[in-house]
C-alpha cells in the first residue's frame, strides 16, 4: 500500500479500528424501539402494555445517551483527524457526506408533510371513514383549538432566520481570518438556539392539544419535535465550532467542520419555514389561539 519510504500512494487518510460507528447502531435502535413501544405499547399484548409504558424511558434514555456519548467521542476523532490528515480529497469526501446525510434527513421530513397533507387536504376522503369520522370531515379537526401563527411561532421565525444571518457573519470572518467576528457571531447563533427552544419549550407545555388527540396534534408534535430535535444538535454542533474558534483551529482555508455545522444550521431554518407556513399558518385554519 504504501511506497517504500513510506509515502501513501493515495490521497485517503485511512482511520484506526473504530468503535463508534457499532455503539452508535445500538443508541439509535435502542432510541427508536423504546419510541416505538412507547407510542404503541399494544404491540405486544394488552397484558404487557403498562410494564411497556414503566421501562420505555429505561430503553429511551440510555439510548439517547449513548447516541450522545457516541457523537462527543466520534466527533473529537473527526476533529483530531482533521489537524493532520484530511487531504483536499478527504475533505471532498466528506462534503458530500454531509450533502447526501443532510439530503436524508429532507426525506424524513418529507414523511411528516405527507402524513400532514394527506389529512388536511382529504379530511373527507370516502376511502378513510375512521379518519373521516375523526376529524369530523374538516380541518382542522372538530373541537380542537389550535396555536395562532402570529405569536410564538412567528417570534421564533424571526430568531431562527437572524440566527442564519449571524452564522453567516462567522463564515465570512473565518474566510477572512478574523477570529474576534468569527467568536461574536457564532455566539450569538448558539444564543438564539437557546432562545428557540426554550420558547418551544414553552409552546409545547402549554399547548390546546396533547400528542394522542386526534391526527392534528400527532403530526403537529411530530414534525415541530423532530426539528426541535434538529435545533438541539444544530446547536450542540455550532457551540463545539465556537469552542474550535476560540481555540483558533479555523483557518480560512480549512474549516469544513465549521461548514458543515453551517449548512446544517441553514437546512434547519429552511424546514421551520415550511413547518410555519405549512402546519401553523395554513393548517391552523381560520380558529387559532394565542398562548400566554
Amino acid at each position: 500500500m504504501n511506497m517504500a519510504d513510506g509515502t501513501p500512494k493515495h490521497p485517503y487518510h485511512l482511520v484506526d479500528p473504530s468503535p463508534w460507528p457499532a455503539l452508535g447502531a445500538i443508541g439509535a435502535f435502542m432510541l427508536a424501539l423504546g419510541g416505538v413501544l412507547g407510542m404503541h405499547p399494544e404491540m405486544l399484548g394488552t397484558g404487557v402494555a403498562s410494564v411497556i409504558k414503566a421501562v420505555q424511558w429505561w430503553i429511551i434514555a440510555p439510548g439517547l445517551g449513548l447516541i450522545l456519548a457516541v457523537m462527543f467521542w466520534w466527533w473529537s476523532d473527526v476533529i483530531a483527524e482533521s489537524r493532520k490528515y484530511h487531504t483536499a480529497v478527504v475533505q471532498l469526501g466528506l462534503r458530500y457526506g454531509m450533502i447526501l446525510f443532510i439530503a436524508s434527513e429532507v426525506l424524513f421530513f418529507a414523511a411528516f408533510f405527507w402524513a400532514f397533507f394527506d389529512a388536511s387536504l382529504f379530511p373527507n376522503s370516502p376511502e378513510m371513514p375512521v379518519r373521516t369520522e375523526a376529524v369530523g370531515g374538516i380541518w382542522p379537526p372538530k373541537g380542537i383549538s389550535v396555536i395562532a401563527p402570529f405569536d410564538l411561532p412567528f417570534m421564533n421565525t424571526l430568531i431562527l432566520l437572524l440566527s442564519g444571518t449571524t452564522v453567516t457573519w462567522a463564515h465570512h470572518a473565518i474566510l477572512e481570518g478574523n477570529k474576534r467576528d468569527a467568536v461574536r457571531g457564532l455566539t450569538l447563533t448558539v444564543i438564539l438556539g437557546i432562545c428557540f427552544t426554550g420558547i418551544q419549550l414553552y409552546e409545547y407545555i402549554n399547548a390546546p392539544f396533547s400528542f394522542r388527540e386526534n391526527i392534528y396534534s400527532s403530526t403537529f408534535f411530530m414534525a415541530t419535535g423532530f426539528h426541535g430535535f434538529h435545533v438541539l444538535v444544530g446547536t450542540t454542533f455550532l457551540l463545539v465550532c465556537l469552542f474550535r474558534a476560540m481555540a483558533g483551529q479555523f483557518k480560512p482555508t480549512q474549516h469544513f467542520g465549521f461548514e458543515a455545522a453551517a449548512w446544517y444550521w441553514h437546512f434547519v431554518d429552511v424546514v421551520w419555514l415550511f413547518l410555519f407556513f405549512c402546519i401553523y399558518w395554513w393548517g391552523s385554519g381560520k380558529a387559532p389561539i394565542a398562548l400566554h
